[in-house]
């Protein structure tokens, strides 16, 4: 495992604060250009890095990832200390380790790392839902659902998941993902379409107090 050096594909021109490198990927905790995270600036977090799993078998039911279970119903989402699991149809599963630790696949045939395989941003903060009308026509503010929801279907043109976490309050997030060879691209959509917005970039560590914030709501 020496030498091998694991490059997020999510591509932002702010000089990092603080790194730290984990699993062989340089994890940027902060950005010198970051502001606080409560304020009314809306931020985009670069999640690569966080191990991603894809599960799918005919009887869903019987897997507990991570020791969460699955949600019964396709586009519903769980998340337990940290670990989000999203329901995407009857045989299949998506898991997020959100904490940003490195987990060891099960042996289980179902599971699939995905975790080089795609990019994760997470779009947080107030009028972070502004900026998402910019990208998509998909209804992610839509009341009648109860967060943490999943949406199958295009972010800037791009086929995604995208899982709203919290539309009110203080908190408001969207965390999606994509295959990385879109990384560069939407690392440019997103930015553009947010310039008007004061859309930033910032760190895990941004994202970590976040999540704690909207694990309280």
């Amino acid at each position: 495992m020496n030498g091998i050096v694991r490059q997020s594909p999510v591509a932002f021109d702010d000089r990092p604060a603080a790194t730290e490198t984990r699993d062989h990927w340089q994890v940027v905790l902060a950005y010198e250009t970051e502001q606080d995270c409560e304020g009314m600036e809306p931020l985009v977090v670069d999640l690569s890095h966080c191990t991603r799993w894809d599960v799918q078998d005919a009887d869903l039911d019987r897997l507990t990832p991570a020791g969460v279970a699955i949600p019964e119903i396709p586009g519903q989402c769980r998340l337990t200390a940290g670990v989000l699991v999203n329901r995407m149809n009857r045989t299949q599963a998506a898991v997020w380790h959100l904490s940003g630790r490195p987990m060891a696949l099960p042996e289980e045939n179902a599971y699939t790392e995905t975790t080089e395989a795609t990019l994760l941003v997470a779009l947080l903060g107030p009028r972070i839902f502004e900026l998402t009308e910019k990208l998509t026509n998909l209804d992610l503010a839509d009341p009648s659902r109860e967060p943490p929801f999943l949406f199958q279907g295009p972010l800037a043109h791009v086929p995604c998941q995208v899982v709203v976490m919290n539309r009110t309050g203080d908190v408001p997030g969207v965390l999606f993902t994509c295959s990385r060879g879109y990384g560069r691209d939407m690392s440019r959509a997103i930015l553009n379409a947010g310039q008007v917005l004061g859309l930033q970039p910032a760190g895990e560590r941004a994202f970590q107090r976040w999540l704690g914030q909207a694990a309280k709501m």
